[in-house]
């Protein structure tokens, strides 16, 4: 019986199905190896392949990457080189306030020290008006000031004082109305200027006096005939009265 049921057993066993791999034959080989496939061990692994996925694709999207903060960075340098045309109209601005400060500037005058700092020639015009505007500019006021000052303090003729103002770059007109306020006296001004200097021409003969004196009522302004009357004049009063035409001095040379 027991060999019965033992060749019953045995002809059970023998009529058993065979085993079908559910996954294919390649997980059937696996299993068969303790689930290693020794010949590609690294294409197999699942963290490597993983890693592989996502370090490919990362690593190509560094490059554009950083071509863009490159390119941005050069951008960003390019912008910062370029000069910005408020800031520099500020600094032009502040220069000339300076220069102010310490000396009166005509229009033509702040000109130039505005196209200094490279400025547009509509970006000069504002400044200009705007300091017109506020009274930092008056070419009037300006050669007012000068023309007193040429006749107070330095003596100076018409022509002198147009030549002077002329050289600050005020306008003709406004030189003009300047001399205009000036009193018509360049007579008795060449006279007062003569007097402060005869005497230091008296050791001179006559004549060198004379043309010395009227070459330097000349020099500040005053035409031929007004220097040479003041200067005969004042020649006349430095030898204690006597008639120019009677007096001799004496050459130091």
């Amino acid at each position: 019986m027991i060999g019965e049921n033992g060749g019953e057993a045995g002809g059970n066993v023998d009529r058993l199905a065979p085993v079908i791999p559910l996954f294919g034959a390649k997980k059937a080989s696996e299993a068969s190896s303790g689930g290693r496939d020794e010949g590609t061990p690294s294409d197999r692994h699942p963290a490597r392949g993983t890693a592989e996925r996502h370090t490919a694709p990362r690593l190509r999207a560094l490059h554009p990457h950083a071509d863009s903060e490159e390119g941005t960075s050069d951008a960003e340098g390019a912008e910062s080189q370029t000069p910005d045309p408020e800031e520099t109209r500020k600094v032009a601005e502040e220069a000339l306030v300076r220069k102010l400060r310490t000396r009166s500037l005509s229009v033509s005058e702040s000109r130039i020290v505005l196209k200094g700092y490279s400025l547009e020639s509509s970006q000069i015009d504002d400044v200009i008006d705007d300091f017109c505007r506020r009274g930092y500019l008056d070419d009037a006021i300006l050669a007012g000031h000068l023309v007193i000052s040429g006749v107070e303090r330095k003596g100076l003729g018409r022509v002198a004082l147009s030549r002077a103002l002329a050289q600050r770059g005020i306008p003709r007109d406004v030189i003009a109305a300047a001399l205009d306020e000036v009193p018509d006296d360049d007579d008795e001004r060449a006279l007062d200027f003569a007097r402060t200097k005869a005497r230091s021409l008296s050791r001179l003969d006559h004549d060198t006096a004379l043309r010395r004196l009227v070459g330097q009522l000349s020099r500040r302004g005053y035409n031929g005939s007004v220097a040479m009357k003041a200067a005969r004049t004042a020649l006349t009063e430095a030898s204690f009265g006597q008639p120019s035409s009677g007096v001799r001095f004496v050459d130091s040379d």
